[in-house]
């Protein structure tokens, strides 16, 4: 069910931001300031935390105090060549990894190879990579998220590191056909397949060691957070938030609920929060219905940030879907967004995700 969850999820997304892309058009790197989210770096008991989250009123934006990866702190040498077994069932032998392009339609698998030290090889980049550092990479995804494949030869890699999410397969048979070694990765993305996906990674290109201390890293970070979360989640289970994920693009008309299996849940589930799409049987994702929404009944909305946008903020989510009125979340105007490059990459910045939701769940800053 998770597998054929996850590519629900990647055709719909694929569908929205090829629909919302101009041609050529690509995202601009975050700024890698603190200043832009101070309270991402406070302890979340130690913020103004609100008396009740369910029925707090208003909107918050979930950010991260920088938008930098960090490299472990190993530098073992690659030990090539090694030989994989892909997640589409290819045998790949990895010879080289001096040109390494790594993409995928959330950024995760750039992240993890910078995560693992080896973002000085990196040559180029999908559009949703724009965390600090990979400014200057060219982008080798066109409209939305499909794969050129002229520039990814110009790009001469020596390992192509992809997933399902991205496309089309026959620009990835062509690689294959230039003599590049493309593996792709599992594209099952979830908080409980984090370690998984470090793992594939780190072997394809010949660093296991650094890839086992990156996991160790990223499960200590993750701890951490869900101990700190779980410290102030209410515990009556009916005082916790009840949350759907609504995934938006506006200009395509596309409007989907991310209900359990989709990634989003584990994400909900991991900020103490109720998710009510499990409540009424919403597995996958799938194209939103009025019926469905107001059956949920939501406390908070959690959106991409450029989705709400796209749709005009929350006035115009509530002008073109009447139905989010006839909620809680609607009528509080509760709707919690994230940066569409950070919300679902799980990754190396797993715990800072979890974290940066929880922030503006229950200490949102007050609006301005």
């Amino acid at each position: 069910m998770r597998r054929v969850s996850a590519l629900l999820l990647v055709a719909a997304l694929a569908v929205g931001l090829t629909a919302c892309a101009e041609p050529g058009a690509t995202a601009a790197p975050a700024a890698a300031a603190d200043d832009d989210c101070p309270q991402a770096s406070v302890p979340l008991a130690a913020l103004d935390l609100i008396d009740d989250v369910r029925g707090h009123t208003g909107p918050s934006t979930a950010c991260l105090s920088t938008h930098a990866i960090e490299p472990v702190d190993d530098d073992s040498a690659p030990k090539l060549p090694v030989t994989v077994t892909d997640s589409e069932g290819h045998e790949v032998e990895i010879a080289d990894i001096d040109r390494i392009l790594p993409i995928d339609i959330s950024g995760t698998i750039a992240s993890t190879v910078f995560a693992l030290g080896l973002g000085d090889q990196v040559v180029g980049r999908d559009a949703s990579t724009v965390f600090a550092g990979t400014e200057d990479l060219p982008v080798v995804t066109k409209t939305g998220h499909t794969l050129n494949a002229e520039a990814i030869l110009e790009l001469a890699p020596t390992v192509v590191l992809t997933d399902t999410t991205i496309g089309p397969k026959e620009v990835r048979q062509q690689l294959r056909d230039a003599g590049i070694a493309v593996v792709v990765i599992s594209s099952d993305r979830r908080l409980d397949t984090t370690d998984e996906l470090v793992t594939e990674i780190a072997t394809a290109l010949g660093v296991p060691r650094r890839g086992e201390t990156l996991i160790a890293r990223l499960d200590s970070s993750v701890d951490e957070t869900l101990a700190e979360i779980a410290a102030i989640v209410p515990t009556d289970e009916a005082d916790r938030a009840r949350m759907l994920f609504l995934y938006v693009r506006g200009s395509a008309n596309v409007y989907y609920i991310f209900g359990e299996d989709s990634g989003a849940d584990s994400l909900i589930d991991a900020v103490g929060g109720v998710d009510v799409a499990a409540e009424i049987g919403w597995e996958g994702m799938k194209p939103m219905t009025a019926e469905a929404l107001v059956a949920a009944q939501p406390d908070v909305l959690v959106m991409m940030t450029d989705g709400l946008e796209s749709v005009g903020g929350i006035d115009g989510l509530i002008e073109r879907i009447p139905a989010v009125a006839q909620t809680p979340a609607g009528a509080n105007r509760r709707v919690i967004d994230m940066a569409d490059s950070e919300i679902l990459s799980f990754g190396p910045r797993t715990a800072d995700v979890i974290g940066a939701l929880a922030r503006a769940l229950y200490a949102p800053e007050p609006a301005t």
